[in-house]
């Protein structure tokens, strides 16, 4: 079963403590109530865990196995980065060396703004590396202020119910009492007017 470790004080403070054989039926009753639910391996607030079949879809599959074969993504052309092979001379026609020079001007500009982004990621990775890692940091401040502010809020009100149930708990133990007298007193009553009847019966029977 998940465990759940998260408690809350919210149980009445004038109330008695329960007795070991009132603690083991309530831990017998939520036993057989826990039970009749299956046990989850994640934790009681998550989520249950996504199936395979939920998120993997034909299209997804094969790209997957694609992927786990090495074969290349025919959607995207990659010769057009890649070095072009020099023709000898003489032997290619003008239409083909304008294409092949498309393709070297292709390249150098790839290999141009590769250079290019790398130079400026050398230069101002770092510093935006740690002013990302700093604005995380102020983010995780915050909440951790907030939480701080709401336990205390929480510890407060805690407090006030607390002093609240303390100041009304003889006024409710004295009505407690007051009614428990009141049906005693109407238990007494109808066991002196069974008493009385019975005593009339009796009177009529023998008259």
């Amino acid at each position: 079963m998940p465990s759940i470790t998260t408690i809350h004080d919210s149980l009445p403070y004038i109330d008695p403590e329960p007795t070991p054989s009132s603690l083991a039926a309530a831990h017998a009753l939520i036993a057989a109530e826990r039970s009749l639910v299956p046990d989850d391996p994640s934790h009681a607030l998550l989520p249950p865990p996504p199936t395979p079949s939920a998120f993997q879809t034909p299209l997804l599959t094969s790209e997957l196995a694609r992927a786990a074969s090495g074969t290349r993504l025919s959607a995207l052309d990659l010769s057009r980065y890649e070095a072009p092979t020099v023709p000898a001379q003489g032997t290619t026609a003008p239409a083909d060396l304008s294409a092949l020079l498309a393709r070297t001007y292709a390249a150098q500009t790839y290999v141009s703004s590769r250079r290019t982004h790398l130079a400026l990621l050398d230069t101002y990775g770092k510093n935006a590396w740690l002013v990302g890692n700093w604005q995380l940091e102020g983010e995780v401040k915050a909440l951790e202020r907030e939480l701080a502010e709401t336990k205390r809020a929480i510890d407060v009100v805690t407090l006030q119910r607390k002093g609240a149930q303390d100041e009304a708990g003889p006024e409710v133990k004295g009505l407690e009492e007051t009614w428990r007298r009141g049906v005693a007193r109407v238990l007494e009553t109808e066991a002196a007017a069974e008493g009385v009847r019975r005593e009339v019966l009796e009177v009529r029977r023998r008259g």
